[in-house]
């Protein structure tokens, strides 16, 4: 953790140095993943570095602000309501999430595959709504609201990255790219090379790179003045989403995507 904090200080005004308890404080909260609701303090302990007396003073604090709970029973910590009424004032992708809810919904349940709603964020994609497909048949962790995703897989991820101008496609392709299935692309080099190509071809259909049998396919969504303001997307079966290796939806989100975009004022 103190490496990671040396290499943030960089980023600080000069004189300004970290505040160790608060960023001590929000590694904790950020330990906590959709996969991991749940964590002992030994385990969250272990993840952010911190001994265990350090852990638990920060996490009663944290308890004490309403944005951590503890369960007696099960002794283990969850992030709270609080989070939720802090998260209600952010404004990242506000604006584009109030105008496409409708159509999430409406794609959602054309296609009978899950809707995503992507932002630009720091060189990855941040959803901002997503509207779940109700598929029992398929088992896959798909992406929660507020989480980021790089740039190097999936339909609406990898439009986001097309779109982007020059410097901030190198600073998405200089993190990390992780390979989560074997079609997965993490090169660099031919990254910059497949978003040109989608950029040209104005969509995305990305096959097996994230769960394989899943497929998903984005489109951009632009502003009424031609700016880029996100990216929709779906994800599912291959056989819902691309049957013959062609998207099978690609009219209804583009059409979607045009909709959003006349109601989206210019940045």
């Amino acid at each position: 953790m103190n490496s990671a904090g040396d290499s943030r200080t960089a980023k600080l005004p000069p004189g300004v140095p970290i505040v160790r308890a608060l960023d001590r404080a929000i590694a904790l909260l950020r330990a906590f993943r959709p996969e991991q609701p749940r964590l002992g303090l030994s385990e969250l302990a272990r993840q952010v570095g911190l001994d265990k007396g350090t852990a638990r003073r920060l996490l009663q604090t944290l308890q004490l602000n309403e944005l951590v709970e503890h369960d007696e029973r099960s002794q283990t910590y969850a992030l709270a309501v609080g989070l939720i009424e802090l998260g209600s004032a952010v404004t990242t992708g506000r604006e584009l999430r109030d105008v496409a809810g409708p159509y999430l919904t409406e794609i959602a349940e054309k296609t009978g595959a899950t809707s995503f709603l992507w932002v630009h964020i720091s060189g990855r994609a941040l959803c901002v709504d997503r509207v779940r497909a109700s598929l029992p048949h398929v088992d896959a962790t798909w992406f929660a609201v507020g989480a980021q995703a790089p740039l190097n897989c999936g339909g609406g991820p990898r439009v986001i990255l097309a779109y982007l101008d020059e410097a901030q496609r190198r600073q998405a392709l200089a993190l990390e790219l992780p390979k989560r299935a074997p079609a997965s692309q993490t090169d660099p080099d031919l990254l910059w090379r497949e978003a040109d190509r989608i950029r040209a071809q104005g969509w995305e259909l990305a096959a097996d790179d994230f769960f394989i049998g899943l497929t998903g396919v984005g489109v951009p969504i632009f502003d009424r003045s031609g700016a880029l303001a996100g990216a929709l997307s779906i994800s599912s079966l291959t056989s819902i989403v691309a049957p013959e290796g062609r998207p099978a939806h690609l009219d209804a989100l583009q059409d979607a995507a045009m909709r959003i975009g006349a109601r989206l004022l210019p940045a």
